[in-house]
């Protein structure tokens, strides 16, 4: 194996986030990854900072991803509605590529990775303005944001794992869970 000529980061991140989303997070290592490329594993470090140089670099990817998908998805409409289709999109998301979000975990804090803190807020920060046009206070949008995150992450976890063995529709159970949190929070808001 040569050096790969015209090889670049985005090159480096495609490869390692679809080994992630196909094999899983743990799989994705800078080996499967040079070989991926057909190159030798000691070029990736022309690219990144070894392994936790290319896991920050597909968290990065994946934030960035998830932002553009919510936003996507959100429309138009009445509040409750935006808040139902950013949360059916982070599920989606979170099922299509469970290597790329599997690797946006832990969230960083503020000052470890301004960058990736940033990249990381970024669906928080629109799904807030979304709570506040439905009436949520400004101080209180942290809190309901943390609930329904709670929720939709925890309904995607038991997915991921098969928590769900009864035969009813799982999608019709996740859009009862996230209209709970929906309903307590506009008329509490209201």
């Amino acid at each position: 194996m040569g050096k790969k000529v015209g090889l670049t980061l985005d090159d480096v991140i495609a490869s390692a986030a679809a080994i992630a989303d196909r094999d899983g997070l743990e799989a994705m290592s800078l080996r499967a990854v040079a070989d991926d490329l057909g190159i030798k594993t000691p070029s990736l470090y022309n690219h990144v900072n070894g392994l936790a140089g290319l896991r920050r670099e597909i968290a990065l990817y994946g934030a960035r991803h998830l932002t553009q998908v919510v936003a996507a998805a959100r429309g138009d409409g009445d509040p409750a509605d935006k808040v139902r289709r950013s949360a059916q999109a982070y599920r989606r998301f979170a099922l299509d590529h469970q290597g790329l979000y599997q690797a946006m975990f832990p969230a960083p804090r503020p000052g470890e990775d301004d960058e990736l803190y940033e990249a990381m807020g970024d669906p928080v920060s629109d799904l807030a303005a979304i709570l506040i046009d439905a009436g949520v206070e400004d101080r209180e949008t942290v809190h309901v944001i943390r609930a329904l995150r709670a929720v939709v992450h925890g309904f995607i976890d038991l997915e991921m794992k098969d928590g769900f063995g009864m035969p009813e529709a799982v999608d019709v159970s996740f859009e009862k869970a996230v209209d709970v949190v929906i309903q307590g929070v506009l008329v509490e808001a209201k």
